[in-house]
């Protein structure tokens, strides 16, 4: 599992987190090859699309105007962007909401890392328990 402190920003965890689905995805004995990664465009940058595709993904991530001098659009190719995948990110977004609404798991009350993830087990646990019930009425 990785765990950061919390003033280390997304970027920074991206290699790691990647090196880490990658394991996770060869013990449960996944395929995720040609598979989409959504990342917002924060991460627009040719490392870190690099680092995707070198991970055996594809990266759907928003171009951030931003990363422009001008106005004008990028010479050469046009870079992959499925808008309607990118669009599912917002149940995610949600998710994560939602599990920001437990005190325990924002602010990190436990010591013990197994306490933590156990708080954290119990609060997508009520997520769930939360929107299945609401879908049965």
């Amino acid at each position: 599992m990785l765990c950061a402190p919390v003033n280390q920003i997304d970027l920074v965890l991206l290699p790691k987190s990647l090196k880490l689905l990658k394991h996770i995805v060869k013990v449960v004995k996944l395929e995720i090859k040609g598979k989409e990664l959504n990342l917002d465009s924060g991460f627009d940058s040719k490392k870190n699309r690099r680092i995707i595709w070198k991970a055996g993904l594809i990266p759907n991530i928003p171009e951030n105007i931003r990363n422009r001098d001008t106005g004008k659009p990028r010479p050469g190719r046009k870079r992959y962007f499925n808008i309607k995948s990118y669009n599912s990110r917002s149940t995610v977004e949600r998710t994560f909401a939602w599990h920001d609404t437990y005190r325990a798991t924002v602010i990190r009350y436990s010591l013990k890392l197994e306490h933590f993830m156990a708080h954290n087990l119990l609060a997508f646990t009520l997520i769930n328990l939360r929107h299945f019930v609401s879908n049965s009425k």
